[in-house]
């Protein structure tokens, strides 16, 4: 068993540095790109910019991804967390695993250099899980993040459509003013009004462009809106009194979280308390007493 480690060892480094050579090197389309730059530069035509650095980042994380094997669950699952943290393009998929599996063959490389002492295969095998499984939490802290930013800024959207039904507009051409309105205040919940006015123009229905929203997003109080609307649009209910019940309806739940979040605040500030203001509170006060109570003591033993 000794003897397989530095084999597997060895047999890790090699791949490690094959998948390393076909990541760096240039593609098919990187050597034609070069090679009509080289012929053009004697002619009047413009001369291609040269890529940036987080360009060619991101282009060699997307080689690395596309030779990373990846269950198709996993896709699946890996996309729509893409998507609702806000990276829909057709690369963001590809890139997110090459930077996984980079961030763990650098975590592995780290912890094999001799800096940190003998070299520990468990070690840096612990260092590559670690690395592999950071990329995860940072897009799902980007996800939370953005359906928060979703979730704050519904009230305000609410409010806009209820102004622009009552004066007039129907729904879509509502969705429609109100993602080009709120492009500056609430960008997020703007880039998906605007997506599911897009659908609606390219002939899907609405309950459908309505039902994808609410899966983009994962934002409940979004979802309970879309749930609302459909119910609306099936039954023809007038949609800005519905509208303004259930903004009425966020208000209170919004108003809940909040009292919800302070009773919380008493429980969350023990732990600061006994472990990082209560020691000093402790020196401050205890400390002199104690050195004197020290001193008198050493004083009579004398």
């Amino acid at each position: 068993m000794l003897l397989l480690l530095p084999l597997l060892a060895f047999l890790f480094m090699s791949l490690l540095v094959t998948a390393a050579a076909m990541a760096l090197s240039p593609g098919a389309a990187a050597v034609i790109q070069r090679r009509l730059g080289e012929l053009r530069l004697g002619s009047s035509a413009p001369i291609v910019e040269q890529p940036s650095r987080a360009q060619l980042l991101a282009e060699t994380a997307k080689r690395l991804g596309r030779y990373a094997p990846t269950p198709a669950s996993e896709i699946g699952k890996l996309r729509r967390r893409l998507v609702a943290a806000g990276y829909r393009g057709s690369e963001a998929l590809p890139v997110f695993i090459g930077i996984r599996l980079g961030c763990a063959i650098l975590a592995f490389v780290v912890a094999m250099l001799p800096i940190w002492g003998p070299t520990n295969v468990g070690l840096a095998l612990g260092a590559a899980g670690l690395g592999y499984v950071l990329p995860a939490m940072a897009l799902a802290r980007m996800e939370r993040r953005r359906q928060h930013r979703i979730r704050l800024s519904l009230a305000d959207a609410l409010d806009l459509l209820v102004v622009s039904v009552e004066a007039g507009l129907g729904l879509d051409q509502a969705l429609l003013r109100v993602g080009d309105e709120l492009a500056f205040a609430h960008p997020d919940l703007s880039d998906e009004l605007r997506l599911v006015n897009l659908e609606l123009r390219a002939g899907k229905a609405r309950p459908d462009a309505l039902h994808n929203l609410a899966e983009r997003t994962g934002v409940d109080d979004l979802s309970s809106l879309v749930a609302m609307l459909i119910q609306t649009d099936k039954f023809g209910t007038s949609v800005a009194q519905s509208l303004r019940v259930h903004a009425d309806t966020l208000r209170t739940k919004r108003r809940q979280r909040a009292e919800e979040k302070a009773a919380k605040t008493g429980v969350k500030m023990v732990f600061p308390l006994v472990f990082c203001i209560f020691p000093g509170i402790w020196i401050v006060t205890i400390g002199p007493a104690a050195i004197k109570i020290i001193d008198v003591l050493f004083a009579m033993n004398e």
